[in-house]
């Protein structure tokens, strides 16, 4: 018998959803898992859906699954992503019954195989191994007992090579959890270092797709913060930002356009539904920007359904303020998709969750002023300070050092230098510091 031969770019998605209560039932969403598989580079040819209680030996009936096998036969896909989360059992035993040929893969191993597309920096990549190890790590362990317990040592392809897995599998994970934590004791660093030099750190977070590329572009200056920084793809001079998912994993931050004061702006990978703990922890290192900043920008599409918008508030805020203690705004993007009547409407239904929000378009710039008054409004306050210092050229150095960092209101020139200005607390406390260090000069 000859095999089909199998289009490895064609996919079959698959998904499945409890039986509803009450007088209705559940059905199916694939908009996300259609995203995703799409992003991953997959041509969708089908669609299988089915809601009922999970099967625990296939996830779908076995009805469903002789449908599904029909699919791929007269499409030719090589692959089926599930939209579940299939244990090792399922996956195994999915395989058996589906056509020769077929890859079946859930929503956590296509996440997995985008995030290792999009890894570009070394943070990246480490954190991507990581989930991909703590993803394996449960199914191998689930193989070796299986076969243990059956006394078959070839028991799903099993041999002693899974148990020896296993070990190099938690010491590899071992290695990568110590090279991150000095990865992010670095980068902690990096922060203080920039707030010693007087800038407010922002953060912004929200789902893929809410804007936040657009919106970091429409607030940030021309010029790279640092340039040995990988540089994001959204963010390049002849670049349009691009409907898909996942578009780069690294965090991207920008010097922002604000006159009052200087303020960094980091871009993070995009939330997504119903992400499982294990894999939130693995990309710890990345959401440290969201969760040591000064101010979080919670960026949320306003076009979206309201019930959508707010099971995604709720995942945001469960993720962000178990660790986070800035203070979290949000901001309604994508205005210019929606009247005005609309935009009031959901706002008035979200307001337990996104109180005071702001509303902008990133793409269009409306009301954008409005956003960075905010940014200002929200970030820690600045001290006053006046100092009396005396007229030497290392004064005129430490004054041209203030006017860099700070706030300046007024320069009074005399026998003395008399400098008034608002600055962060840091920055206030290096004048004081470096005016201590001035020497009066000696009378002729």
């Amino acid at each position: 018998m000859t095999e089909t031969l199998r289009d490895p770019e064609a996919a079959v998605i698959a998904a499945r959803v409890d039986q509803g209560t009450g007088s209705g039932t559940a059905t199916p969403d694939t908009e996300e898992i259609r995203d995703l598989t799409r992003s991953g580079g997959y041509r969708i040819v089908g669609e299988v859906t089915q809601t009922r209680t999970e099967d625990p030996a296939l996830c779908f009936g076995t009805g469903k699954v002789d449908e599904l096998a029909r699919m791929l036969e007269e499409t030719g896909a090589g692959r089926v992503v599930f939209d579940n989360r299939l244990g090792p059992y399922q996956t195994f035993n999915l395989g058996n019954r589906l056509p020769d040929g077929v890859e079946v893969i859930d929503r956590f191993r296509l996440i997995l195989d985008i995030f290792g597309q999009r890894a570009q920096t070394r943070t990246a990549q480490l954190q991507v191994e990581l989930a991909e190890l703590r993803y394996e790590l449960p199914r191998v362990q689930a193989k070796v007992s299986l076969a243990k317990r059956d006394e078959r040592p070839g028991f799903m392809g099993l041999g002693e090579y899974d148990e020896s897995r296993e070990q190099d599998i938690k010491k590899r994970i071992s290695r990568i959890r110590e090279e991150l934590r000095q990865i992010e004791e670095d980068e902690e660093k990096r922060r203080e270092q920039r707030r010693e030099s007087g800038f407010d750190l922002v953060a912004l977070a929200g789902y893929t797709n809410a804007g936040k590329s657009t919106l970091l572009r429409r607030l940030a200056r021309d010029l790279d913060v640092d340039e040995n920084e990988h540089r994001h793809p959204d963010l390049d001079t002849t670049a349009e930002s691009e409907n898909r998912l996942f578009t780069t994993l690294g965090t991207t931050t920008r010097r922002a356009d604000m006159d009052r004061r200087d303020v960094l702006v980091t871009d993070t990978v995009g939330f997504i539904s119903d992400l499982p703990h294990w894999l939130v922890e693995s990309f710890k290192s990345t959401l440290d920007a969201v969760y040591r900043a000064d101010l979080v920008l919670l960026v949320v599409d306003i076009s979206e359904p309201t019930e959508e918008i707010r099971e995604k508030l709720v995942t945001c805020h469960d993720t962000l303020y178990e660790r986070n203690e800035a203070p979290i705004v949000t901001v309604l993007n994508k205005i210019d998709l929606i009247d005005e009547e609309e935009c009031e409407q959901k706002m008035n239904a979200l307001s337990a969750l996104a109180p005071n929000p702001i509303a902008v378009s990133a793409v269009e710039g409306a009301k954008i002023d409005g956003l960075l008054d905010r940014i200002d409004r929200e970030l820690p306050p600045f001290e006053h300070e006046r100092l009396v210092l005396p007229m030497t050229d290392d004064t005129m150095s430490l004054v041209s050092w203030i006017h860099d960092n700070a706030r300046v209101n007024d320069v009074t020139y005399g026998e003395q230098v008399i400098v008034d200005f608002e600055a962060r607390p840091a920055i206030v406390e290096q004048s004081r510091s470096k005016a201590g260090t001035l020497s009066v000069p000696a009378e002729s």
